[in-house]
């Protein structure tokens, strides 16, 4: 008889079935309304061909190849965990020994576990700081610049993380949402520390319902449902920031703004209307100006400035607008369009960054923490922002300028990381393998043997979710869900927090990373943090027995709907901003007091090096907009059955419109190899006329596969579109990812197709034959 199992996952809670020591199956959780397709990946992924079945090393490393090593080039060599874990002690000692705590990088960014205690980034970062400290990472990839910037603007980043106006309100005041980057359906499958209950979809469909007119303001009109019966805009990548500046001079120009507002509310209004105005440079921010740049209409442009000022708005852009080059001006843009508006603050108006981006944003939910595992001090202050490893690696005892601040780089000779994949978010990749290459050490925990496992010296197997105890929560989600242990572990595979417990005990710090606490015991006492933060605001959760048979909690929604900075706009005066004005930074003294030409005082249109009017356009005449997937989270379950459905000869499809296909002889099905000054990768072209002419698309996540392994290039064969997207910051304000200012050209790849290898485990010599 099988099993049925509560589990929880970044794409939804789930029950797992299991027969034996198999995960066979999976089914929604009941509490769910939208649940998706996602989860039926998830047995498949478990037991893929790609889980590493024991530790490894690289065969180079062993035989004394460390710095400049051709990693991913070489055969690994099984050892046991002992073995493994000795060899560690003593190098991670002799580190730190010769080259300091901060040459020590604690990687590990990613989603990694939607589990609470076996968290990788968790785990490991308190293993290296107990440890002595390590150097870490800020910021994400996601929103790095604009984290970076709406603290100076806004005060927090309330705006960007939440809680942020509920749909609930959109639903009761919006008349008109501004959608910048639109509000793709597939962001909203997932959510970080898994969801109990998809309410982006059916909250969406209830605002329709209430006559909400949707605009979506982006190149490809899939990033508004059809349902939405969205107008589409089908603006030039990268030139948002002219298109509200041009929205901008209509309302300054014609009387339109809320100068009320914006005299009680907000500091630098006349600055910025200058510069729309043109007082300051010479250029008016007309329609007209802005036509030009983005190709689309002056009347189409000044008609909605107009719309946007006789009616409840909602302005909103995707996390993805500002992973750009100048990423941050169109953010800062739009914050100055709303406030124009004088809605910030109000039901139903103002900004938000992200509803389009993630399940939860909006949702209603009480304001509670996430069950968490207790963090630990880094004793070394060594950091970067976190798009800046290339450099990091690159460029060991200079300054990288950050927010106002110059950051020496530190010398890094080890890398430890755990759950996470730079090789999948990060830009560049073949110069990202150069730069990797100078480390001496690099350590990878990994379930699979994705590619920065493959490019690890020291390959350790660990536990998935479903092979161990641990709790699903996240502060976005109105579900606190238990995730019980379904199967044995497969092969060798150990958890993090035992992998880093006995390495610590051969440091002798042990005690102190475990606090004798085993996996039972910390479960219960993160539930019990938890439990009592709750009780604080006046929640009654049940003892964590009960909690644990129940499989689930629910935290019901408030009555009253949440409007983002709504005390800020009924009093100013009484609750400021915790900005340097206690109002919206409209001008910021702090940013233009950094000195960054690029990044003055007020958002300016910055053209960027690489988009559809600049000059290398004409050697690279296509825009590359690389997005997240909807058959995969990230690079996540890319091994299984949803994801390699939706390739077409086991290649990531890239949307082509049929101007640009016919320009070059392509129809659908066609592979194609697409390519730059920076790489090339496969791909297979899929024809539509939902992507304006001039730009195509390319879901990231397909793992890296270099037709040569080891090689820093060559053909990604598989189809990841980050060989192509470029490694520079932002700006020196945020030093954000700037993955979407990128162009290509495309042909047809007529040769014999090369076979996609990267879901079968590297090559292996087993100790004997390593020895002879």
């Amino acid at each position: 008889m099988n099993k049925i199992v509560p589990h929880a996952a970044h794409w939804g809670a789930f029950d797992a079935v299991v027969e034996g020591d198999r995960l066979v199956g999976v089914r929604p959780f009941s509490r769910d309304p939208s649940p998706p397709a996602l989860i039926r990946s998830i047995p498949s992924a478990v037991h893929s061909a790609a889980r590493i079945d024991r530790p490894y090393i690289r065969e180079g490393w062993l035989k004394g190849r460390r710095s400049g090593a051709p990693r991913g080039g070489e055969a690994f060599v099984p050892v046991s965990w002992e073995k493994a874990t000795q060899l560690l002690v003593e190098e991670t000692a002799r580190v730190r020994s010769e080259h300091g705590h901060a040459s020590i990088m604690g990687g590990s960014y990613g989603w990694s576990s939607a589990g609470r205690f076996h968290h990788a980034k968790s785990q490991l970062q308190r293993f290296l700081g107990l440890g002595g400290g390590y150097t870490t990472q800020v910021t994400n990839y996601s929103y790095g610049a604009g984290m970076t910037l709406m603290p100076h603007i806004l005060g927090s980043n309330d705006v960007i993380q939440g809680p942020v106006t509920e749909w609930r309100s959109i639903i009761a005041h919006t008349k008109l949402m501004l959608c910048f980057g639109g509000l793709p359906l597939k962001n909203g499958l997932v959510t970080a520390g898994g969801a109990g209950a998809h309410e982006y979809i059916p909250l969406m469909r209830e605002a329709v319902a209430a006559g909400v007119r949707f605009v979506n303001i982006s190149p490809f009109a899939g990033d508004a449902a059809s349902f939405l019966s969205a107008q589409w805009i089908p603006i030039r990548p990268g030139t948002d920031a002219a298109f509200v500046f041009a929205m901008l001079y209509v309302l300054a120009s014609e009387g339109l703004a809320d100068e009320a507002y914006l005299a009680t509310h907000a500091v630098g209004w006349d600055k910025l209307r200058d510069y729309v105005l043109g007082k300051t440079d010479g250029i008016a921010k007309t329609p007209e100006w802005a036509a030009a740049i983005t190709e689309i209409p002056a009347e189409t442009i000044a008609s909605l400035a107009r719309e946007a000022a006789a009616k409840p708005t909602m302005t909103t852009a995707t996390w993805s607008l500002q992973r750009s080059e100048h990423g941050e001006q169109p953010w800062w843009a739009m914050v100055g369009l709303a406030a124009a508006l004088g809605g910030i603050g109000k039901p139903g108006q103002g900004i938000t960054f992200g509803y389009g981006s993630m399940n939860g944003i909006g949702t209603p939910r009480v304001e509670l923490p996430g069950v968490s595992l207790p963090g630990s001090r880094n004793p070394v202050n060594s950091f970067i922002p976190v798009a800046r490893i290339t450099e990091l690696l690159e460029r060991p005892g200079e300054i990288l300028q950050y927010n106002g601040r110059d950051i020496t780089l530190p010398d890094i000779r080890m890398i430890w990381w755990s759950g996470g994949n730079p090789f999948h978010h990060h830009q560049d990749l073949n110069r990202l393998l150069r730069a990797w290459n100078r480390t001496e050490t690099v350590v990878v925990t990994e379930p699979w043997w994705t590619p920065v496992a493959r490019h690890a010296d020291f390959v350790l197997p660990a536990t998935t979710t479903l092979e161990r105890n641990d709790i699903g929560s996240a502060s976005r989600d109105r579900f606190v869900r238990a995730m019980h242990q379904a199967i044995p572990p497969v092969g060798q595979a150990r958890n993090d927090h035992d992998i880093f417990a006995d390495i610590a005990e051969g440091l002798g710090y042990r005690d102190r990373f475990t606090e004798q606490r085993d996996e039972g015991a910390w479960l219960r006492h993160m539930y019990e943090r938890w439990r009592n933060a709750a009780k604080i605001q006046g929640i009654e959760t049940p003892s964590f027995d009960q909690f644990w048979a129940d499989g689930y909690i629910e935290i019901e929604r408030p009555a009253k709907h949440f409007v983002l900075f709504e005390a800020f706009n009924e009093n100013p005066e009484a609750a400021p901003l915790n900005t340097p004005s206690g109002k919206i930074e409209l001008f910021s003294e702090t940013i233009d007091g950094f000195g960054y030409e690029e990044a003055p005082g007020h958002a300016v249109w910055r053209e960027a090096n690489e988009y559809l009017g600049a000059p290398l356009a004409r050697q690279f005449p296509l825009h590359l907009l690389s997005f997240q997937p909807a058959t995969r989270l990230h690079g996540q379950l890319d091994t299984a059955e949803v994801a390699a459905e939706d390739k077409i000869q086991g290649r990531e499809r890239i949307l082509m419109n049929q101007v640009d296909a016919a320009a070059r002889g392509l129809i659908s099905g066609d592979i194609v190899k697409i390519y730059n000054s920076r790489g090339a990768c496969l791909g297979a072209v899929t024809v539509t006329p939902d992507i304006r002419p001039g730009v195509v698309a390319m879901a990231t996540g397909a793992w890296w596969n270099p037709e040569i392994p080891g090689s820093t290039d060559s053909l990604c064969v598989h189809g990841n579109p980050n060989v192509l997207t470029s490694d520079c910051g932002t700006s020196r304000l945020g030093q954000g990812s700037a993955a979407q200012s990128c162009l290509v050209e495309i042909e047809r790849f007529d040769g014999a197709l090369p076979p996609v290898t990267v879901h079968q485990p590297p090559p292996v010599k087993e100790e004997e034959e390593f020895s002879a």
